[in-house]
């Protein structure tokens, strides 16, 4: 109940600041989205630039507290949750190396994107490659998101919608 209690007091803060939470709170490892409320805000005329712009950093530091969550708990992650013997951690982080950073462009993905910024940390990914790589992934998601928004509201209010 604490936490239905908690996400209406985070809806009942108007505009940015809740696209920021919200955002944030949809890049750990609790299933929300918050491409809906950006949607909504640039329908109500929200600034486009400045409503990207919250959600993408929301969105990052969210991806990032995983990644810490992975660096910080992944020995306790990897060897007492999930029981993976040392072979098999090392065949894993050979091939996330191999192809896994670059995986981190889809961490804005559902269902596989949390678990590529845990899987980060828990490999110890650098925080800068980390970081940029994360960041054009979901600056480029809410971007085209704003962007089909506006485009199709302009084409919906030509249509006599």
């Amino acid at each position: 109940m604490d936490y239905l209690r908690c996400m209406e007091s985070l809806f009942a803060i108007p505009g940015y600041p809740a696209l920021f939470a919200l955002s944030f709170l949809a890049a750990t490892l609790l299933p929300l989205g918050s491409e809906w409320l950006l949607v909504v805000m640039l329908l109500q005329g929200y600034d486009p630039v400045a409503a990207v712009a919250a959600a993408s950093v929301g969105n990052l530091l969210g991806a990032c507290t995983t990644w810490a969550v992975g660096l910080y708990g992944g020995s306790f992650l990897i060897h007492r949750v999930l029981r993976i013997d040392a072979a098999a951690q090392a065949k894993a982080e050979r091939l996330y190396r191999r192809y896994g950073l670059w995986s981190l462009l889809f961490s804005w993905l559902p269902f596989i994107g949390d678990p590529l910024c845990l899987a980060a940390g828990v490999l110890r990914v650098d925080l800068i490659r980390f970081t940029v790589l994360v960041f054009v992934g979901k600056l480029a998601r809410y971007a085209a998101v704003a962007w089909l928004t506006l485009a199709g509201g302009s084409f919906w209010g030509t249509a006599g919608f």
